[in-house]
């Protein structure tokens, strides 16, 4: 998966539907979500599509690494954007990280419809806690 800066560069040089059209991309390039993790107990409340995150078990060093799909193209890549700032980073640093800070270059608020980004602070704020969760008992 490429890292946020990589992605914020090309996405700073783009405009309009250029951005869709990258968004989309991105959540194509999203690591695939077996359908079988798709329920309702991994399903992110408040977004306006559906939006599935799974925390897969973290690797002997702590870090995280999460599944995630959605049934909305351009919801996808806003997805794909949040996974992209925490995936892979010790639990401690994302239970700790402006993960909206880190998104704020994006000005997706600006970019998109505000019912395509308004889960953005539900799927933070469950990808967070799981990081918490697990920086506390130390896995």
């Amino acid at each position: 998966m490429r890292t946020l800066d990589d992605i914020f560069e090309e996405y700073d040089f783009l405009e309009g539907d250029e951005r869709y059209s990258l968004l989309i991309e991105l959540g194509r390039e999203l690591e695939a979500m077996p359908d079988a993790l798709k329920t309702d107990a991994t399903l992110v409340r408040g977004c306006s599509a559906a939006v599935w995150v799974y925390p897969m078990d973290a690797e002997a060093k702590g870090d995280l690494h999460f599944l995630a799909d959605s049934n909305a193209a351009i919801t996808k890549g806003i997805v794909a954007l949040v996974i992209a700032a925490v995936q892979d980073k010790p639990a401690a640093e994302v239970a700790k990280m402006d993960v909206m800070g880190a998104l704020a270059p994006f000005d997706l608020k600006n970019q998109l419809s505000s019912n395509r980004t308004q889960g953005v602070p539900n799927m933070i704020a469950l990808v967070q806690e799981h990081a918490a969760r697990l920086a506390q008992t130390g896995g």
